[in-house]
């Protein structure tokens, strides 16, 4: 896992705004249908507060899928800062559409900035100590590939994307197995990163003697924290060491700095606080 994971929208965008909308507008909107059929608008979006942009390709999906003449001018680039108050983008177009398409637009885009928005905040603050911040499986269900771009799209990484990219080995797996080594041993043809999660400096001890990638260190304080670093380093084995479990902004750098290589954090995706976003209309002849 590196920082520099490309910044591509999800292959599923389309079906994403295609469901989006169908849960929305059902078969048709019929607030909108008051409104003249040639009547069209100008609309902006604007920011309440200062945040992330992230969304651009599900914003403009919704207005294509819409109506595709609406036209969409950006102010703000994707992944950069939006301040209080600035206008994101101007929209042009039949005003029913502007109209139809608006909240789901909006859902998209705050939802998105948001993720990215949080997980810049946690990028800038572990910075200078060669920590990769890493999301979770702890997403919004149908918008996981979604987030997961948001993730990146504020400058984090991503870990695995599902049950089906990597193997991570946590407490029942071992408990079925018999062992810290039985479990590992089974993912030796396994062709995809394996990760074992430890609880304890006496598991670490057991799982730096098997055939893994990584170390998933669930709890650990941060004194233990660095002794995980230091027995790792002992061993040469080349294993990365993760943290988890307990993190905030307020504590994050003081792991960074125990020498962890990674440092997963759930809060990027599942406690996000949807950004602020205001649409505004100018209707036209």
């Amino acid at each position: 896992m590196t920082q520099q994971q490309p910044l591509t929208p999800p292959a599923d965008l389309n079906e994403q705004v295609r469901l989006a909308l169908a849960e929305d507008v059902g078969d048709g909107d019929r607030t909108a249908a008051l409104v003249p059929a040639s009547q069209q608008a100008d609309a902006t979006i604007i920011a309440r507060h200062e945040a992330v942009l992230c969304g651009q390709a599900w914003v403009e999906a919704v207005f294509t899928q819409t109506d595709p003449a609406i036209a969409v001018q950006w102010h703000v680039g994707e992944g950069d800062s939006a301040q209080a108050d600035q206008t994101i983008c101007e929209l042009r177009g039949p005003a029913r559409g502007l109209l139809t398409a608006e909240r789901t637009a909006l859902n998209f885009l705050q939802t998105l900035s948001a993720t990215a928005t949080v997980a810049r905040r946690y990028v800038e603050a572990v910075a200078g100590t060669g920590t990769i911040i890493l999301d979770t499986r702890k997403t919004l269900p149908g918008l996981r590939l979604a987030q997961k771009y948001a993730v990146r799209c504020g400058g984090a990484s991503n870990h695995r994307i599902g049950l089906f990219d990597a193997i991570l080995i946590k407490e029942n797996h071992i408990a079925a197995a018999g062992s810290i080594a039985a479990a590992a041993d089974a993912t030796r043809s396994s062709g995809v990163l394996v990760e074992i999660e430890v609880e304890n400096l006496a598991q670490l001890d057991e799982a730096l003697q098997v055939r893994t990638d990584r170390l998933l260190l669930d709890n650990f304080s941060v004194a233990d924290l660095r002794t995980a670093v230091q027995k790792r380093d002992a061993k040469a084995t080349g294993i990365q060491l993760e943290a988890s479990g307990g993190i905030t902004l307020a504590n994050i750098r003081t792991i960074a700095e125990t020498g962890v290589d990674f440092i997963s954090v759930g809060a990027l995706t599942k406690d996000v606080e949807a950004v602020d976003l205001s649409m505004r209309f100018r209707f036209t002849t």
